[in-house]
């Protein structure tokens, strides 16, 4: 299945900007002082790499949704 959003659940505030998501994908995720969805991306080309991000987040923040 193809990935169509991604976002960071911020209902506790717990990104730690670690950046293991835009080093798994950083056509998706760009880190800062917190992790940002880079807007306007078709998600559905990085599917297994968004998936891989979210399972490799050490503190499970981020979420997506397939089609």
């Amino acid at each position: 299945m193809k990935v169509k959003k991604v976002w960071l659940d911020e209902s506790q505030d717990s990104c730690i900007a670690c950046g293991m998501c835009e080093s798994i994908v950083s056509e998706v995720f760009e880190v800062s002082d917190k992790m940002h969805v880079i807007e306007g991306v078709d998600y559905s080309e990085f599917s297994d790499e968004i998936k891989e991000a979210v399972d490799s987040c050490p503190v499970n923040v981020i979420r997506c949704e397939e089609e």
